[in-house]
């Protein structure tokens, strides 16, 4: 057999190879780590001496950009980017914002009374002050990371997210002179949300704004449309009771076994004066079908003359002044949504059951009338 083999190699004839010189392994695209360090003479290379000194140069030498992808980069890829539509806003420089924090502490290391009363815990802490500052500074990123936590930038904006920059103060008031304030998913009940809420915010003189409150997880028909509950425009400044309703206050109605609904409070800013002859509701407004809503139809609407600011919402389930609501306002049935709970599986029945409980059988009764013993 070797020697037609042999012949043919000395005749010149094409060669053949083996699997293993088939397969060829392509070139890298780039450097490969290590490449450049000569494996012969190991003892020449510079030592660590120290622990430190190594993690420091492997964490700078983590940080370079590679040509090829990590296991981590493979299963975790980054997330497209979401489009911004939030108010421009000027940059705070860093530096001058360290600068202003590093002088309020050593204000406050210096004030004896105050490290004082720190060391025995009577320090008083200023919330008011407290929370000025806050939203003045991280709030409005903290506020953004709640309102894309519960999914409103993914079911009003399609995804598209907005830093609300601008403090939107709600506060529902009660017969007992007390106030239901709206923050950023807090429960707040139908019957205390029951009327229109006092709405504040700090404008500039000469600005124009625009409210809406809206609820999308409330649609009886469409799961992908909304409620629209409320709709002021052309709010010149913060004298909110200028405003033009366009559509008047509808109280939340929750329907019964739909769980919590979220009722999201918009603040826009506008940059001219908007004709919503198009959005105009009747007064009064109790029909559904005219009550249905798309927030994301109604900002590319008109996206070019006015831009989200301000947000605020509240979760919200059924109680019994929902079904006041659907009869004497909505002017129809309540609906109730029950849970149907599929039967409970049993395996096939074994004719000689070995090592079950005593009430096996009660499982494949055909009859629901009860069975006497000792179990």
């Amino acid at each position: 057999m070797a020697a037609p083999l042999l012949l043919a190699a000395r005749c010149g004839a094409r060669r053949f190879g083996t699997a293993a010189a088939l397969c060829k392994r392509a070139a890298p695209l780039g450097p490969m780590p290590n490449e450049d360090i000569d494996v012969s003479n190991l003892e020449a290379l510079e030592k660590y001496r120290s622990f430190t000194r190594y993690f420091k140069l492997a964490e700078k030498e983590s940080r370079r950009p590679r040509w090829w992808k990590t296991y981590w980069q493979h299963t975790n890829p980054q997330p497209e980017p979401k489009t911004d539509i939030s108010l421009p806003r000027a940059k705070l420089l860093q530096a001058k914002e360290i600068k202003k924090r590093k002088k309020i502490l050593r204000e406050n290391h210096q004030n004896t009374e105050m490290e004082r009363a720190a060391r025995l815990r009577t320090v008083l802490i200023p919330l008011t002050e407290v929370r000025t500052e806050w939203e003045k500074s991280s709030g409005p990123f903290h506020k953004r990371r709640v309102a894309e936590h519960c999914g409103i930038f993914r079911d009003l904006f399609k995804g598209a997210t907005f830093i609300p920059w601008v403090t939107l103060r709600v506060e529902y008031s009660q017969e007992d002179e007390h106030l239901v304030p709206v923050y950023y998913g807090n429960m707040v009940t139908p019957s205390e949300a029951s009327g229109p809420p006092a709405v504040s915010y700090e404008a500039d003189k000469g600005s124009l704004w625009t409210l809406l409150l809206t609820n999308p997880d409330g649609h009886l028909r469409d799961t992908g449309s909304e409620y629209l509950h409320w709709l002021v425009t052309n709010i010149p400044g913060n004298d909110f009771k200028s405003g033009k309703e366009i559509c008047h206050y509808l109280p939340p109605f929750p329907a019964m076994g739909t769980g919590y609904h979220r009722f999201i409070f918009l603040l826009f800013k506008q940059d001219c004066p908007i004709d919503f002859s198009e959005d105009v509701r009747p007064m009064p407004c109790h029909s559904l079908k005219m009550r249905t809503f798309s927030t994301f139809d109604f900002y590319r609407k008109h996206e070019d003359a006015m831009t989200p600011a301000g947000l605020a919402f509240f979760q919200c389930q059924w109680d019994s002044s929902v079904t006041g609501v659907f009869h004497q306002l909505l002017n129809m049935r309540e609906p109730v949504f029950e849970f149907v709970r599929p039967p409970v599986y049993h395996p096939p029945q074994l004719k000689f059951p070995r090592h079950q409980p005593l009430r096996y059988l009660d499982r494949y009764r055909s009859t629901q009338e009860p069975t006497y013993g000792i179990y």
